[in-house]
């Protein structure tokens, strides 16, 4: 795939200061972001959004790149344009839920209230994620 110039859609904000204050935060959500590929309760597609957000108040470098990126970019991409997630990243996330806090109710957390409250957050968390809407990226 070529690399596309998104330069166009970058606005610049404020100051040189909050650019820079910009571009720092945009890089921790990145960081944030890639930790949680390996870590399930942690959202990466989010993180990336924000990260995206960041970079395109701040810098066009750091934007081309988080777009183009050939494993966040057509998640971002598809978040932009049609505020939708791939059908099996919405799957696969709520699968790996289910199994994080199924195993931390049933192996690792003797508390029957706090397995009540995390069965309840897992439950609202699912209910969140079954909201959002999917499209597979074949539907252009």
């Amino acid at each position: 795939m070529d690399k596309q110039d998104y330069s166009d859609e970058v606005t610049y904000s404020g100051s040189f200061g909050v650019r820079v204050l910009l571009v720092f935060l945009g890089t921790v959500f990145v960081v944030i972001g890639v930790v949680g590929i390996f870590l399930p309760l942690l959202p990466t597609t989010p993180f990336m959004l924000l990260a995206a957000a960041c970079y395109a108040k701040s810098s066009s470098r750091f934007y081309n790149w988080i777009m183009n990126n050939r494993i966040f970019g057509p998640i971002i991409r598809e978040w932009r344009e049609h505020r939708s997630i791939p059908r099996k990243a919405k799957y696969t996330a709520m699968i790996l839920l289910l199994l994080t806090f199924g195993s931390s109710i049933i192996f690792f957390v003797p508390i029957f209230y706090v397995q009540l409250l995390l069965a309840a957050m897992c439950i609202a968390m699912l209910i969140f994620m079954w909201r959002i809407p999917t499209r597979d990226f074949r539907e252009e």
